[in-house]
């Protein structure tokens, strides 16, 4: 029985909508609904309580329809559409140019065309003259864009457009369809109006024409289902009797089908060759991407016909479209493509010809294309249509920025290097058949090629985590670092890839990130994720729990394994060590990573250091959190001692090797911490005083330890109540310190020699200067009782300073000393200096008079980076209405047109 009202309508809460007219049913369903009802009446005596207002609903949807034209169901109504096709079909039958001339009118309405054709006109005229007739209405202005318009009523305009042309092919099927007139007109019209300058023409015509092969491809596929089951019909019945009525029959269906099936194949032909062949180039890219969409259902779909290279050629030109859009949809079409196994042996001379197009399409300026193509060739790989070698430029991409091509690019070296999977239909995950020490050993064989940068490790660990689930099996790392495992073993570097493999997956299954966001967006996570994140934290807890000491002492000498493995405490649940009752353990840990502090001197080892054993003072309980508080303060001591020590060794003339590693040492603990000391300040600058031809590394590394000093002093005292101890205390390092630096101000500005000593250590004076300027800032303290050590810098140490800064922008980058430390070059470079030299004028602790149009007179002078750093500081300049921006633009042209003039 036919739809009833209440099926037509959309369910919804609460009231019951009021009825429309579009909402009720037609007046076939009203006929179909009375004999289903006389039916029932008959069989069960009982008429259905709500008939007589179903009929009567019934009859007002029929009339409804009666008073709708076409286009107002296309437009509007698109319930109607379907029985619409059948009032037309119906029709056809016994007034076949009636219903023709409403079709047609309705294909030019939804042109838009306000054309006044009629039917006579259609009957008498040739094709192009219609067609002409329209292009000539859309050059005078009367065409209505429906395609592209935004208003709410048309917003299903292009799916009802679909069905209707997609029902009225279905349905006429069994009759009309093979009519040679009806059809044939409409493919006519098609064709022509697609070829028409109007673009709104053009995306009608061709959404319009390319449905009809869709739905002619929708019938061909019954119709070859019919002649398959009649063939082998056929072939039975031939083998009962050679001949006969039902043999006749049969050949006689038969016949007729397969006449059928080559009609519509003619036809979809035709379509190709009229519409698809000009169109899939046609200027508007959405009319491009509507035909490699359609060719990419139509050769999945109906590949007798269409998987061929005279069609798929089209696939692989789009590749090279100049629209993302059409690109990627060539791209999402050769995957579905790809997908079907059956499809693989006709693709051969297709794939050679265009795979490096696709390939170089993984690396596409557009990532909605880069990461479909990276797809794309991992399918190519699955199917073995690609080799190893033809992949090198594919694995530069795993250190590209994107995450979505990172991302892509990883799963693909995942599947195919590791997992090794694409050379099977079906990819089987990480453990499935292979032990996680194999897949292990095949990324330690990736991480060869990277083993040289830490960061670009941290990207590719990245970009295969997700996929690799034998990186979390931290059991099986730390056997493979401990050589307990049957497999090759290690070599040094694989181990240094190992430890930093280690440590970057057990930051990932925590919730940290091991590659900085571009976005720099805080990570939240819900009370789910939470949980997951807790229970891995407690998985890597209770791996490492009793192997962490041994892994400690077997690393120890060794620089490049040790940072990363004393990282690790920073990751484990502390807590579970006095649940577990392995104090010792941890005990024996504390004790290693002390071990390892005064035993290197590296930046990392000994930032590590230092953050594992406050991280313990501060997560630990009970005694484990008094054994670690005792340890650091053990530590603190001991240093305190080994600087002083090495002091006076410099002074009696000893290698000055000893107080630069050991000052190192305390610049880290510094930052962390204040150091209790007894006279250190006072030591470094004697020694700073006295012996001006040491090291430039140690004298840098002299006076921030001297600024860190200073900083804690401050920092400690009471501002509302300040002892006068602590105030003359302060107040003397802080003229000491003022002496020292001001001293390297004149000395280094007028020093000649060049290398990286020279630069780190007068960088380091002018950041240290600038911070010293801001910390004791005048105005900061002028109404408090630390007025005293309020401080204004005079114009010529001022002018002295930014000479320094000038003189290390000025330095080419080129400039090397093999003796130098290349370890803390991003404190010491000259983005550094342009940010001491800002945050002078930005805190106001210096006049902007001069030190402003000097600073902006250096803009794109120095990179983009410097550029970057002068941009942000005039943007917040701007913010400040004491700021006369026009004035310090005026001057800072000025010094700068005289500079050059000099």
């Amino acid at each position: 029985m036919a739809e009833t009202i209440a099926s037509m309508r959309r369910p919804k809460r609460g009231r019951p909508p009021r009825p429309r007219e579009s909402d009720f049913v037609t007046g076939e369903e009203f006929e179909d609904e009375e004999e289903g009802e006389d039916h029932g009446e008959a069989a069960d005596g009982l008429a259905p309580p709500r008939s007589k207002r179903k009929r009567e609903a019934s009859a007002a949807a029929a009339a409804a329809l009666e008073d709708l034209t076409l286009i107002d169901i296309v437009k509007h109504n698109g319930r109607l559409i379907s029985h619409a096709v059948k009032r037309l079909v119906e029709d056809y039958e016994s007034n076949p140019k009636s219903v023709l001339f409403q079709i047609l009118t309705m294909l030019f309405e939804v042109c838009g065309a306000r054309h006044d054709i009629y039917a006579s006109d259609l009957h008498e005229a040739a094709v192009d003259d219609i067609v002409f007739k329209l292009a000539e209405l859309a050059r005078k202005g009367l065409v209505d864009d429906n395609y592209s318009s935004k208003r709410k009523d048309l917003k299903n305009f292009k799916e009802n457009l679909v069905t209707f042309w997609d029902s009225l092919v279905l349905e006429c099927q069994n009759g009309p369809l093979f009519d040679d007139n009806l059809f044939t007109t409409i493919k006519d019209y098609v064709v022509a109006i697609s070829c028409t300058p109007p673009r709104v023409y053009r995306q009608v015509a061709s959404l319009v024409g390319l449905q009809l092969v869709t739905s002619f491809i929708s019938v061909a596929k019954t119709l070859s289902g019919q002649r398959e089951t009649t063939q082998r019909q056929l072939n039975a019945e031939k083998k009962k009797h050679s001949d006969g009525p039902a043999v006749e029959s049969l050949n006689k269906r038969l016949s007729i089908t397969h006449e059928n099936i080559t009609y519509l194949e003619e036809s979809m032909r035709k379509i190709f060759s009229g519409l698809f062949m000009h169109r899939y180039r046609d200027v508007d890219p959405e009319i491009r991407m509507l035909c490699i969409k359609s060719l990419g259902i139509w050769v999945v779909s109906y590949p007798s016909l269409f998987l061929q290279d005279i069609y798929l050629k089209y696939l692989g030109w789009t590749l090279n479209d100049k629209n993302a859009g059409v690109r990627r949809t060539s791209i999402l079409a050769l995957q579905s493509l790809y997908d079907v196994d059956d499809n693989i042996p006709s693709l051969g001379l297709f794939t050679e010809r265009f795979y490096s197009r696709m390939i170089q399409l993984a690396d596409d300026i557009d990532i909605s294309v880069a990461v479909p193509a990276i797809g794309l060739i991992k399918q190519l790989l699955r199917h073995q249509l690609l080799s190893d070698d033809d992949l090198g430029p594919l694995y530069d991409l795993l250190i590209d920025e994107p995450p979505m091509i990172r991302r892509a690019i990883g799963e693909l070296v995942y599947d195919h290097l590791i997992a090794q999977n694409c050379k099977t239909p079906s990819v089987a995950r990480d453990g499935d058949n292979e032990s996680s020490e194999i897949h292990i050993s095949r990324m330690l064989h990736i991480l060869r090629e990277f083993s040289d940068d830490p960061v670009l490790s941290s990207y590719v660990i990245d970009d295969i985590w997700d996929d690799m689930k034998a990186m979390k099996d931290w059991k099986c790392v730390i056997s493979m670092l401990l050589d307990e495992t049957p497999i090759a073993e290690l070599t040094d570097m694989d181990g240094t890839n190992l430890v930093r493999m280690l440590r970057a997956s057990a930051k990932k299954a925590v919730g940290e990130r091991i590659v900085l966001a571009t976005d720099n967006r805080k990570m939240y996570y819900n009370k789910s994720q939470k949980e997951i994140l807790e229970n891995s934290k407690s998985d890597i807890t209770n791996a490492l729990m009793k192997r962490y000491p041994q892994l400690l002492r077997k690393y120890l000498p060794d620089k490049a394994k040790i940072s990363p493995l004393i990282d690790m405490m920073m990751l484990l649940k502390l807590e579970m060590y006095s649940l577990k009752r392995q104090e010792q353990n941890f005990k024996a840990a504390i004790d290693l990573i002390v071990d390892a502090f005064f035993k290197h001197g590296d930046k990392d080892t000994l930032r590590s250091c230092i953050k594992a054993i406050a991280f313990c003072c501060t997560k630990c309980q009970a005694d484990l959190l008094d054994y670690a508080e005792n340890k650091l303060k053990t530590l603190e001591d001991e240093l305190v001692l080994k600087v002083k020590t090495a002091i006076k060794e410099v002074e009696a003339g000893d290698d000055e090797y000893s107080l630069l590693v050991n000052l190192k040492r305390l610049h880290e603990l510094q930052l962390s911490k204040p150091v209790k000391n007894d006279g250190l300040f006072e030591d470094m600058y004697r020694i700073l005083s006295h012996l001006k031809e040491m090291d430039n590394e140690v004298k840098s590394f002299l006076l921030i330890n001297m600024f860190l000093e200073v900083a804690w002093c401050l920092h400690a005292i009471d501002v509302e109540n300040p002892s006068e101890t602590s105030i003359e205390g302060l107040s003397s390092k802080q003229r000491s310190l003022f002496e020292q630096l001001y001293y390297f101000l004149v000395v280094l500005s007028n020093y000649q020699k060049e290398g990286r000593s020279t630069t780190v250590l007068s960088s380091r004076v002018c950041t240290i200067t600038a911070e010293m300027w801001c910390l004791f800032k005048k105005s900061k303290y002028s109404s408090t009782k630390l007025k005293n050590l309020g401080y204004l810098p005079q114009l010529e140490y001022v002018q002295k300073f930014w000479k320094l800064c000038e003189q290390q922008l000025n330095i080419s980058d080129d400039t090397e000393d093999e003796d130098a430390n290349e370890e803390y070059i991003e404190d010491t470079n000259r983005d550094a200096v342009m940010i001491a030299a800002a945050k002078l004028l930005l805190a106001d602790t210096v006049s902007k008079d001069y030190l402003g149009p000097e600073i902006v007179s250096h803009y794109v002078s120095h990179g983009a980076s410097t550029t970057e750093i002068i941009k942000h500081l005039i943007t917040a300049l701007k913010k400040n209405a004491n700021s006369d921006i026009a004035a310090l633009f005026f001057e800072a042209l000025r010094r700068e047109h005289m500079g050059s003039c000099w």
